[in-house]
């Protein structure tokens, strides 16, 4: 049989493919085994592709593997027609061959195959640029990236496009050591084609990655004066100039330059972001506004422009974004939940608890879930939340962990301490090594007046994770307020300061420990500081009671003045002031 008549016999086994992934939709990628299409409406271009393409005999063993690939990948079994087209790549060693196959392989990202394939190609056609690009990604995989780059560089000899800036860009992913070893290749090969701004650009981009902004933009200036409209590299020098402090050179830098490129949506979007993060939201949101109309179909825009309208407080427009995002399908989960907290803001809970609900899956699944729970209890239902969560967690075992600690943080919030204690319990029965859970136990068994308990769950999770500060933080806290062991407490507190020492949580322990042992004024150092970093009414207790003991009386009052604004009914609080002033709190 000629190869032409086996074409034929594939475009159709190609076609009943391509009937079923329509079928699919985008729920599973289809393994692409159908010939590439040909111009039949331009006769003179079907002529030279007849001209190009010389069709050989195949024998009939290779036959039997193609046809019987053909058939496998019909019935689903993809794995067969792959390895059925390997053997027939191999042992035809026909360019049209490997080339399908190679599509194949892509589409099971079977990444061996595709390495094995490059190397077949090549074998058959030195100069074949997608080959070429094929064995340097599959290089970069094995970290092979000498080998990697060789194939770029061949790929830019033979005129086309190296794709530099992508190897770079992927460097973030490396380990510090091979960083710098791409690093080092660059520089060698900018060395064999200086003056490359491709080269250049991507040497800028790898000094970023690898954590020298300030060399990166050194690289960039020359590049720069010599391509000034280089954009890429104008994107990223606007990135460096706000990664090395010069915030306001950056924005301005990107305001300047996205007027001259309005086109170019990266640098748009690093504006906006920064200006975001500069706290200039109007200006922030008036280049969203620009962008999203210029680029109105880019979802990822409209979302933005609709999360910092909602923080100029602008919500009507921010809930006609979000709603056409629901409506087209785009950003469905993040819409929905800031669509839920608007409704929520307004006081409409029962719509709130739907647009909640909508929410399926993703970094706000679980937020938005945990807030409909909260609705409901807050409306009475709480029985029924506690019920819908549990249906999901028998429905979602891979999250069970999850759905576990939802459902005892609930039962807290709502104050059924007992009934969170019992799930508390069932849960760690099944997942002992939960440190979220154990964590919240152990708080619960303090505050029901079983300390040696709690110490028991800290104890364990620090033997788990020994840098753990919170779970060290608290159990110095409970060894000290519910003991005298006020040494061992502070060798606990200690450690959890060295690891975070600017959490007021922590400083608070240290100045309540060292107040417990004596040592008022280095205690009135650290509450100080907890207190200006967190005015919080325990906090305030602590402090007030220091100063109250070192004779500075009016300041304590002072101090728990500002407490009490912070929770009028604050227990520890109310025990303080009249513990030590006699007095009944306002």
């Amino acid at each position: 049989m000629q190869k032409s008549a086996l074409l034929l016999v594939t475009c159709l086994f190609g076609l009943s493919l391509s009937g079923c992934a329509s079928l699919q939709g985008d729920q599973e990628q289809q393994p692409d085994t159908s010939p590439e299409r040909t111009d039949n409406s331009n006769p003179s271009a079907k002529k030279d592709q007849e001209q190009e393409i010389r069709y050989a005999d195949f024998e009939p063993e290779e036959l039997y593997l193609l046809l019987s690939g053909e058939i496998a990948a019909q019935r689903g079994r993809f794995d067969v027609t792959l390895v059925n087209y390997m053997k027939a790549a191999q042992q035809s060693r026909d360019k049209a061959v490997i080339e399908r196959t190679m599509r194949i392989a892509q589409s099971l990202n079977a990444d061996n195959a595709q390495r094995k394939l490059a190397e077949l190609w090549l074998d058959v056609d030195p100069d074949n640029m997608q080959a070429h690009r094929i064995a340097a990604i599959q290089a970069v995989k094995n970290n092979h990236l000498e080998t990697a780059l060789g194939h770029m560089e061949r790929i830019m000899d033979l005129g086309g496009d190296a794709d530099f800036d992508s190897l770079a860009a992927m460097a973030g992913s490396l380990p510090p050591g091979q960083q710098q070893e791409l690093l080092q290749l660059y520089r060698q090969m900018e060395e064999r084609h200086p003056g490359n701004p491709e080269l250049q650009y991507s040497i800028a981009l790898l000094l970023k990655v690898s954590g020298e902004p300030q060399q990166a933009l050194d690289k960039l200036a020359p590049l720069l004066d010599d391509e000034p409209d280089f954009q890429p590299a104008l994107v990223l020098k606007g990135d460096l100039l706000y990664e090395v402090g010069e915030k306001r050179q950056a924005l301005d830098h990107l305001l300047r330059h996205t007027r001259r490129f309005p086109d170019n949506r990266q640098m748009g979007t690093l504006y906006g972001r920064m200006l975001i993060g500069e706290g200039e939201l109007q200006a922030a949101q008036d280049e969203f506004s620009r962008l999203v109309r210029r680029f109105p179909d880019v979802p990822g825009l409209r979302l933005s422009h609709a999360l910092v309208a909602l923080e100029n407080d602008q919500t009507a427009l921010a809930e006609e974004e979000l709603t056409r995002l629901t409506e087209q399908g785009h950003h469905a989960d993040e819409a929905h939940y800031y669509l839920g907290r608007i409704a929520d803001e307004r006081d409409n809970t029962e719509r709130a608890i739907g647009f909640y609900n909508n929410v399926e899956k993703g970094n706000y699944y679980f937020p938005a879930l945990a807030r409909a729970s909260e609705l409901m209890a807050e409306q009475g239902d709480l029985d029924e939340a506690l019920a819908a969560i549990r249906e999901l967690r028998d429905n979602n075992p891979e999250q069970e962990e999850n759905f576990h600690l939802l459902e005892i943080n609930l039962l807290l919030d709502r104050e059924e301490n007992e009934r969170a204690l019992t799930a508390a319990n069932e849960a760690l029965a099944d997942y002992p090594d939960n440190i979220r859970i154990r964590y919240a136990r152990a708080m619960l068994l303090d505050s029901q007046g079983e300390p040696e308990q709690a110490e028991d769950d800290l104890r364990r999770i620090i033997d788990q994770q020994p840098q753990n500060a919170v779970a060290l933080n608290a159990l110095g806290y409970i060894i000290t307020t519910r003991s005298d062991r006020y040494a061992e407490a502070r060798d606990y507190i200690e450690r959890a300061l060295a690891i975070d020492p600017e959490n007021p949580a922590i400083l608070d322990s240290m100045g309540w420990v060292l107040y417990k042992q004596g040592q008022n004024e280095e205690a009135l150092d650290y509450l100080s500081r907890a207190w200006e970093a967190y005015a919080d009414p325990e906090v305030a207790a602590h402090l007030g009671e220091v100063l109250w003991k070192t004779g500075e009386q009016e300041q304590a009052r002072i101090i728990w003045e500002e407490g009490f604004e912070q929770d009028p009914d604050h227990p520890i609080l109310i025990e303080t002031v009249e513990r030590l002033s006699g007095e009944q709190p306002l």
